[in-house]
């Protein structure tokens, strides 16, 4: 296995960690008497990848999702990011601003493994 082939299997472990565990991690940190519903909660937050069918192709390997999808334009960042000031939206902020991150880091990721 080729140093090129690790760093793809590391950043998919990554990217799913970050999607599916940190935002548990979080949760459980932040939200202790709630936790579960917290969580899931910021699981659901997930359904803003909807926004890639709107794409074409829906699905390009090479493509940064920040900036390029509506609800992943930076307008729709900084939306999230005053939804946290509003305790009734901030389990959802949280969890859509992770996913934000989340989609970042693979920014970062294609930039690596493309050199």
């Amino acid at each position: 296995m080729n140093t090129s082939e690790l760093l793809h299997i590391l950043q998919v472990i990554v990217h799913y960690g970050l999607h599916l565990l940190f935002p548990g991690a979080v949760a459980w940190f932040f939200f202790k008497n709630q936790w579960k519903k917290a969580w899931l909660i910021m699981l659901a937050t997930m359904l803003v990848d909807l926004d890639h069918l709107l794409a074409t192709p829906i699905f390009e390997a090479g493509r940064c999702s920040i900036g390029f999808h509506p609800l992943h334009s930076y307008y729709a960042i900084a939306a999230y990011f005053i939804m946290v000031f509003f305790p009734k939206f901030r389990i959802v902020a949280i969890g859509l601003l992770l996913h934000m991150f989340t989609d970042f880091q693979d920014c970062l990721w294609l930039t690596i493994l493309n050199k």
